[in-house]
């Protein structure tokens, strides 16, 4: 099939630290494992061992007060310590002492950091009470792919022709690109959830980065959440929910990589 273009790249994401805020991109090195960097590290709660993620907000919520950001760019030197900025503002760096008890302090729960993935990692997820949600008002156990920090895929993608839309249909809400932690933000001319249509075809970003879209991406209770000046809105997910079965963006998988930048082209083949 004759590739199409499909808009061009608006912003870039890596978030070093899983369910932390993260850091915007000029441009970013894409691996196999997707933006270098990206969710390379988590924490850990040392009374389950699960992962640590704002998807069971209860426990977690607090971790989107935190922000990381790596003290100097991932590139040949491997990935370098990350600077984590707590909610009072004072910053602590992952490879100082006592930066696990900082951390534990702060959430009111021990924690660990962790720099490698365990062979068989999962988290807990608060399902809230929304219509056409798989579950409500549960907390399930969700396993995320074999010693990787990522929930589903390795890059997530989305459009501004969604969060248009999603605007236009809960007014009241404040969709915004933080709320839905992308990697990836296409700026496109088409209208509606054009992401749907990606589904099994292939991403050309800029010269050499190739991506195959593997799966809408479901949305959970993180996108309800506050954050900074972002209020709580339990209607950005149910707005998801009844319009576009929870989904907003893609998950991809990386079948080239290569270096992109802010601004470059976007194919769809």
């Amino acid at each position: 099939m004759e590739a199409s273009a499909a808009g061009i790249i608006a912003s870039l994401w890596r978030y070093p630290v899983k369910s932390m805020m993260g850091e915007e991109l000029n441009a970013s090195v894409v691996t196999e494992r997707g933006l270098l960097g990206d969710r390379a590290f988590a924490l850990t709660d040392r009374e389950t061992g699960k992962v640590v993620s704002a998807k069971e907000p209860r426990k977690w919520q607090a971790m989107f007060e935190f922000r990381a950001a790596y003290s100097e760019p991932p590139g040949g030197n491997g990935l370098q310590p990350v600077r984590i900025t707590l909610p009072d503002g004072a910053a602590v760096i992952t490879n100082s002492p006592n930066f696990d008890q900082a951390l534990s302090g702060v959430l009111g729960r021990e924690v660990a950091f962790e720099a490698s993935a365990p062979s068989a990692p999962s988290l807990e997820e608060y399902w809230p009470a929304i219509e056409g949600l798989d579950h409500q008002d549960v907390i399930t156990e969700e396993a995320m792919p074999e010693g990787t920090f990522f929930d589903a895929a390795t890059v997530h993608v989305l459009t501004t022709s969604t969060i248009n839309r999603l605007r236009e249909l809960y007014p009241a809400g404040r969709f915004e690109v933080r709320r839905f932690r992308p990697n990836v933000v296409v700026e496109t001319e088409a209208a509606g959830f054009v992401e749907n249509d990606w589904v099994g075809r292939e991403l050309t970003l800029g010269e050499d980065v190739r991506l195959r879209v593997v799966k809408p991406c479901p949305r959970c209770v993180m996108t309800t959440l506050p954050q900074f000046d972002l209020p709580k809105d339990p209607g950005i997910l149910r707005a998801a929910a009844k319009h576009n079965a929870a989904n907003v963006g893609v998950y991809a998988s990386v079948l080239q990589g290569g270096r992109v930048t802010r601004g470059d082209q976007v194919l769809l083949a």
